[in-house]
C-alpha cells in the first residue's frame, strides 16, 4: 500500500459507508483493481478507518448526542441485537466473509429491493419518532447486514422504515445507529489482531493511518449531506440499479478468474 492507495480506500469508505449500496463490495472491487496485498496491515487499515467515518455522524449531529439520556437508551436498545447475534454467530459470520461471490449476489438482490422499496411504502409514514421497541426492531433488521453485501445503512433505514418513520428519520437514526455499531465492530477487531500481535505499526503505516481517518471523516461528511438531500427528493431507486451494476461487476471478474478478496 502507498499514500495514494490508502486516501483512494479512504475515499470509497467515506462514501459508502452511510449509502445503501455496501461498503465491503466497494472495499473488494477498489481493493482487488489497484492489486492492494492481502497483508494484516491492509486489513488493520481497512477497519481503522471506519472511525473516522463514525466520527463524521457525531460531528454533523453534535447537538442530538447531547440531548436527552432516552436518546443514548434508544441507541442502546437498537444496537443490542447486533451485540449479541455477532457474538453467538461470530465464525458463521467469518465464513461468509470469505465468499465474494455472497456478497456479489447480496448487492444484486438488495438491489432488486431497493428499486420498489419506495413504491411500498407509499403513504405509509405514521410517526415522527421512535419508541424503545421500534428501536429494538430496527436493531434486528441492522442484524441482516451480518450478511456481507446487504448493506449496514440500507438494513437499517429500511428498518425505520418498517416502523412508519419518514425516509429521512429513518435515515438519521441509522446513522445514530452506526456509531456503536461500528465503534464495537471496529474495536473488537483492533482487539483480536492487538492479541494476535499484528498491531505493530511503522511510521509510514501509522501516517497512513492518520490521513485514512482524516480523508474517511470528511469524505464521510460530504456523503451523509448528499444523501439525506438525495434521499428526501428522489428515493432509493438510484441506489437499487447501482447496487446491481456493483454486484454484477463482481460476478463478471469472478467469472473472468480475478483474484477478489473480502475485507
Amino acid at each position: 500500500m502507498n499514500f495514494i492507495y490508502a486516501i483512494i480506500l479512504a475515499i470509497i469508505e467515506g462514501i459508502t459507508e452511510y449509502l445503501p449500496i455496501s461498503s465491503t463490495g466497494h472495499m473488494i472491487i477498489g481493493s482487488s483493481l489497484m492489486g492492494i496485498s492481502k497483508d494484516p496491515f491492509t486489513k488493520i487499515f481497512e477497519v481503522n478507518i471506519q472511525f473516522g467515518a463514525i466520527l463524521s455522524v457525531v460531528v454533523l449531529y453534535w447537538k442530538r448526542f447531547f440531548q436527552t439520556f432516552e436518546f443514548y437508551k434508544k441507541l442502546l436498545a437498537a444496537f443490542i441485537p447486533a451485540a449479541i447475534i455477532g457474538f453467538i454467530l461470530n465464525d458463521f459470520i467469518d465464513q461468509l466473509l470469505e465468499s465474494v461471490a455472497v456478497v456479489a449476489v447480496m448487492l444484486v438482490l438488495g438491489g432488486i429491493i431497493l428499486i420498489f422499496i419506495d413504491k411500498y411504502f407509499e403513504n405509509k409514514t405514521t410517526k415522527e419518532d421512535v419508541t424503545y421497541l421500534d428501536a429494538v426492531k430496527i436493531g434486528l433488521f441492522q442484524c441482516i447486514a451480518m450478511i456481507p453485501g446487504v448493506s449496514r445503512s440500507a438494513a437499517s433505514i429500511i428498518g425505520g422504515m418498517f416502523q412508519g418513520l419518514p425516509r429521512k428519520d429513518a435515515a438519521e437514526f441509522s446513522f445514530f445507529l452506526a456509531v456503536p455499531t461500528m465503534f464495537a465492530a471496529s474495536a473488537y477487531k483492533l482487539l483480536k489482531g492487538f492479541k494476535a500481535g499484528s498491531l505493530t505499526f511503522s511510521t509510514d503505516q501509522l501516517l497512513f493511518l492518520a490521513i485514512g481517518n482524516i480523508v474517511a471523516f470528511i469524505v464521510a461528511m460530504a456523503a451523509i449531506k448528499f444523501f439525506i438531500g438525495y434521499l428526501q427528493k428522489y428515493g432509493f431507486k438510484v441506489f437499487g440499479y447501482y447496487r446491481i451494476v456493483i454486484g454484477l461487476i463482481i460476478l463478471g471478474l469472478l467469472a473472468a478468474g480475478y483474484d477478489l478478496r473480502v475485507i
